[in-house]
């Protein structure tokens, strides 16, 4: 029975293409995937969380910081460049927040988790 539900596993990983580290060819790159160029650090932060976004201009993102229960929270941001901006986090409690990203122009969403201590 055991050796059954195994072999049924491995043919439906196989089938699907997952097993044996299979990459299928509509996969996306970190240039053409913008969610796979945003970098947020430190983790975890103490006094300010900066954004990195290699593919995409910060000037016209929309920016919203949540707690875990998804209420918004008050924060200052500021520009670093036109790839970076940082937010402080300094007078937030501790704890895990929600970093919503959204930009219109491009039509990017984008929601991020990270820790303050």
């Amino acid at each position: 029975m055991r050796l059954a539900r195994l072999f049924m596993v491995l043919l439906l990983a196989v089938c699907s293409g997952v097993a044996f580290g299979q990459i299928s060819s509509n996969e996306t790159t970190p240039e053409q995937d913008p969610a796979k160029s945003v970098h947020i650090f430190p983790y975890p932060a103490a006094e300010y969380v900066s954004i990195r976004m290699t593919n995409m201009p910060v000037a016209k993102m929309k920016l919203t910081v949540l707690n875990i229960l998804g209420s918004q929270v008050p924060t200052e941001t500021e520009v670093v460049d036109e790839h970076e901006l940082r937010i402080r986090v300094k007078e937030l409690p501790a704890g895990y927040y929600f970093l919503a990203l959204k930009d219109e122009e491009t039509q990017y969403r984008g929601t991020f988790k990270f820790l303050k201590r």
